[in-house]
């Protein structure tokens, strides 16, 4: 089985072009995934053909679930699909199919190599229970909703980019957070149905915020484009932060724009690390 890993601000993932072969992709998710005894990465995201976009995008998390949509994942999953020649290299921009729906991608581009890419995330969705959350019926929307966590009470600011998100908002500075203590608690915690990414946040500034992430079904991850955006659109929400956002993450910065209304617009790196075959 080829391969290519690539990452996006640090946030990796194995890629394979599925359009000719199949595999019990769960599982290989799970193999390639190990940082110790396998490649190394947050996941596994395949290339399928798609009849409404230019390409269809599967992804698996490290546990081998399956997840929705990676916003890093799809700028390198377009990247890909160029190297792999299933994408025009000549299109200004792509449309691509995932499970949270079709996104446009538009590569930046630098001496002829796409080293970056700008994603129509998509609205943002703040009904309860469509990110889902086990809120009460009558609530419209859950900003700052108590929940009780290793004893102590956090605030949770929920948000689907197609994916469900926590954000908390704190003083204290966020590497000095246990997260991954309490980072399986929230996203285990029954309020999440579906379970849940958790995103903790310090504001910098009405344009810049820092932000850590645990992504369900992968653990501490460097980066995560929606969670990115989920964190710029609960911030703006409070009237945090202004319109345009950069957003520092462990493995490097992403940009975010939302006005606070319509779609959200995520601009962000891309990278290849290396090829082979798998099993070596």
């Amino acid at each position: 089985m080829k391969f290519v890993k690539l990452h996006g601000a640090g946030n990796d993932y194995i890629y394979v072009d599925a359009r000719y072969q199949s595999y019990d992709w769960p599982e290989v998710a799970r193999r390639v995934s190990d940082r110790h005894f396998g490649i190394g990465s947050d996941g596994l995201i395949l290339l399928r053909d798609s009849d409404k976009a230019d390409a269809r995008m599967q992804m698996f998390n490290a546990d081998g679930s399956e997840g929705q949509m990676c916003g890093n994942g799809i700028r390198c999953f377009v990247r890909f699909g160029i190297d792999a020649s299933a994408l025009d290299s000549a299109s200004r921009s792509f449309e691509i199919e995932t499970a949270s729906g079709v996104l446009s991608v538009r590569p930046a581009w630098d001496d002829g190599v796409m080293t970056g890419a700008s994603v129509g995330m998509g609205q943002p969705i703040l009904k309860p229970s469509l990110v889902p959350v086990a809120a009460p019926d009558d609530l419209e929307i859950a900003l700052n909703y108590p929940l009780e966590v290793d004893g102590s009470r956090i605030l949770v600011n929920c948000v689907s980019m197609g994916n469900p998100h926590a954000v908390v908002f704190m003083e204290d500075p966020v590497d000095d957070y246990e997260l991954t203590r309490i980072g399986p608690m929230v996203e285990h915690h029954p309020f999440f149905p579906e379970r849940v990414n958790y995103e903790i946040v310090n504001v910098l500034g009405r344009d810049r915020i820092k932000v850590r992430v645990w992504e369900r079904g992968s653990g501490i991850t460097l980066a995560c484009g929606t969670g990115a955006c989920a964190a710029v659109v609960a911030a703006k929400l409070h009237d945090l932060v202004d319109d345009d956002v950069t957003v520092e993450l462990p493995g490097g910065e992403l940009y975010i724009s939302w006005p606070g209304h319509g779609e959200v617009v995520m601009e962000g790196p891309v990278a290849h690390v290396f090829e082979g075959d798998w099993p070596g």
